[in-house]
């Protein structure tokens, strides 16, 4: 997909978004409530990928962007008698 292809489908994404939610206070409680769970589940998924990233990048690297070399995992080797 053409960015120009992408950019025309997240307009159209946000052009349906932007009359439900005007149609919203309209709406049923049914369609209000599956629009709020919806939402709950966007906005979890989108935590959970920050909260993520943020743990693996912690991982890899301290606070000022250097790599963390007292985390590098060392291989084990059997003692020779």
């Amino acid at each position: 997909m053409s960015s120009e292809g992408f950019l025309k489908e997240m307009q159209t994404i946000g052009e349906k978004l932007l009359l439900k939610l005007q149609k919203l206070p309209k709406a049923d409680p049914v369609e209000i409530v599956s629009f709020c769970v919806v939402l709950l589940f966007i906005a979890t998924v989108l935590v959970l990928m920050i909260i993520a990233c943020s743990c693996c990048c912690y991982s890899c690297c301290s606070c000022d962007g250097q790599p963390d070399h007292r985390r590098r995992k060392t291989q084990v080797r059997p003692i020779a008698h």
